[in-house]
């Protein structure tokens, strides 16, 4: 079986639960829709986070979002071929997989794209009380040149996306925080995901970042609820 779920912030009880509850195995996939959070810190409470979840009976594949790091730059990982596409892995947790932003993958029978990364509205809040924040944390230049080409490649035509934020028009306004201006927001992301939206031929597109749930037309945003991949009622 394939799940699916949004950000956990290295905190995977739910997920602990939910195989529990499932007696899922290794061989179950749980999809993360970015800020796993085992990659935030870079010392042994990563890797104390990383022990635990290699001994769940899942496999983790996760999306990158704007609180971890991304694989490229931790030496301990590396490419690996998984479903079409490739992915980053090391070597003592292989049950944790890291999507390389632009690849497409066949998950379920679905050709599925990854667009990880966001802009962190806390990113002024954690550098001045001295916590990490990423500076590639959204898309550069690069990734957003190969996902181009990849959906050029196959005509503009996927079956699912799987992304950290949303396409611009389908940001949830109304959730905003009164307290961040605005202004100061960067959203080259969304805008970018926004004209790759209108170009695309998809079923569904899945994302996090926004603590919340809801969908919209094919857009769907989710946080803690777990479902089956592509399941819709």
């Amino acid at each position: 079986m394939i799940y699916i779920t949004g950000d956990t912030h290295g905190d995977m009880s739910r997920i602990v639960r939910f195989c529990e509850g499932m007696e899922t195995s290794k061989v179950d996939i749980m999809i993360i829709l970015g800020d796993v959070g085992l990659n935030y810190y870079g010392d042994s409470r990563d890797r104390r986070n990383k022990e635990k979840v290699a001994n769940l009976p899942i496999t983790l594949f996760c999306i990158h979002g704007n609180h971890e790091r991304r694989p490229a730059t931790i030496a301990e990982y590396k490419l690996h071929e998984w479903n079409g596409g490739e992915v980053w892995l090391e070597d003592a947790y292989p049950n944790i997989l890291f999507a390389k932003d632009g690849e497409i993958y066949n998950i379920a029978g679905m050709k599925t794209i990854v667009i990880g990364g966001a802009y962190s509205v806390d990113k002024f809040y954690r550098l001045s009380r001295g916590y990490n924040w990423f500076e590639d944390e959204q898309p550069s230049d690069e990734i957003k040149a190969y996902a181009e080409k990849q959906l050029r490649d196959n005509d503009w035509n996927v079956d699912v996306i799987l992304s950290h934020t949303v396409p611009y028009d389908y940001r949830p306004v109304d959730l905003f925080l009164s307290m961040i201006d605005q202004s100061t927001v960067d959203e080259s992301t969304e805008l970018w995901l926004g004209e790759i939206e209108e170009k695309l031929d998809y079923k569904w597109w899945y994302a996090g970042h926004y603590h919340t749930s809801r969908v919209r037309d094919k857009v769907q945003i989710m946080f803690e609820e777990i479902e089956e991949f592509l399941h819709r009622n």
